[in-house]
């Protein structure tokens, strides 16, 4: 059995979903080189939103660098280097737009309040100042998400696919 290159809905695969980023990085495992958290406190929405998008794009670039390295290895007949991908990589990953990877903030806040109406994620009760509040005091205060039991026990299909959970 083949598996098919692009799914029938939803256009092309990422390296990783966000559902599973937002659920290893609020659990304080610190997916793909993002900063670890202490699982009790968690993190600010537009923080997790920007380490998600931070390490598709890095891994994006991974991706590139390794199969063109891969391509020009082979045509001249010598062994990979490690230290030209990781050069290679840096140079892709400055070059692709914050854009152009995953979804846009507001698709992310629309996804994470499904993961809060699940019961996956709820607020852990800390806040901070926003930058918001410098010029509006009326202004809102960044709120810190935490994983629930549920979160943590949800399946990673569930994670995978939360619209069907």
């Amino acid at each position: 059995m083949s598996l098919p290159l692009r799914p029938k809905q939803g256009g092309f695969l990422r390296p990783f979903g966000c559902g599973w980023f937002i659920r290893e990085y609020l659990s304080g495992h610190s997916p793909y080189g993002s900063p670890v958290i202490d699982p009790s406190v968690g993190a600010p929405q537009a923080d997790i939103f920007r380490r998600y998008k931070m390490a598709l794009i890095n891994e994006t670039a991974m991706d590139r660098a390794v199969r063109r390295v891969e391509r020009t290895a082979q045509k001249a007949g010598r062994v990979i280097s490690p230290d030209e991908i990781d050069e290679l990589s840096k140079k892709y990953a400055a070059r692709i737009p914050y854009k152009t990877t995953s979804c846009r903030y507001h698709s992310f806040v629309v996804y994470f309040s499904m993961l809060i109406r699940h019961g996956w994620v709820e607020p852990s009760g800390v806040t901070e100042p926003s930058a918001f509040q410098d010029n509006h005091p009326d202004g809102q205060p960044r709120k810190f998400y935490r994983l629930t039991a549920a979160g943590m026990s949800a399946g990673s299909s569930a994670w995978a696919n939360p619209q069907r959970a």
